[in-house]
């Protein structure tokens, strides 16, 4: 049986996933947290991510050939990842609830969930883009963006 009990370090990182807006990958955390609490290695943080996500305090999202990211925001929604930047919004899109009973299912599989990961460019990506000379969101510059389509403001920094 896992242990489970409740540790500081596990408070810390869950307030890390917690405090983000950007959903960060487990290195990312690691960074944010080692900064304010240098003590705690990368293999604790790592280690409370996966009893995090694993006990349902935090969503995980994996896709394929990135880091998996993590999500404070538990409720069934899509997510849009920038194919240049690598940066994952979530998606102001009602969640189709009834998708999983539309599957033509003749194989027999027993459906569980879905996930679904729209991709292609941020607007921060697409107006760099468009500017001669400039880099992407995913470059070392810093963007803050206000994007109603995906749901809110996201900042980050690189």
């Amino acid at each position: 049986m896992q242990n489970t009990r409740n540790t500081m370090q596990r408070d810390i990182v869950l307030n890390a996933v917690l405090e983000s807006c950007t959903h960060p990958t487990a290195d990312n955390i690691y960074h944010e947290v080692h900064e304010a609490h240098p003590h705690i290695s990368r293999a604790t943080v790592y280690r409370n991510l996966s009893v995090l996500s694993g006990e349902g305090k935090i969503q995980k999202i994996t896709h394929t050939g990135t880091a998996d990211r993590y999500d404070f925001n538990l409720s069934h929604h899509y997510h849009f990842r920038c194919t240049a930047c690598d940066k994952v919004f979530d998606i102001d899109l009602p969640y189709d609830e009834g998708i999983l009973g539309r599957v033509p299912n003749k194989a027999g599989f027993r459906l569980s969930g879905c996930e679904v990961m729209f991709t292609g460019l941020c607007p921060a990506c697409v107006a760099a883009e468009a500017a001669p000379g400039a880099e992407t969101a995913g470059s070392n510059k810093a963007y803050s963006q206000q994007n109603d389509i995906f749901g809110g403001t996201e900042t980050w920094q690189n």
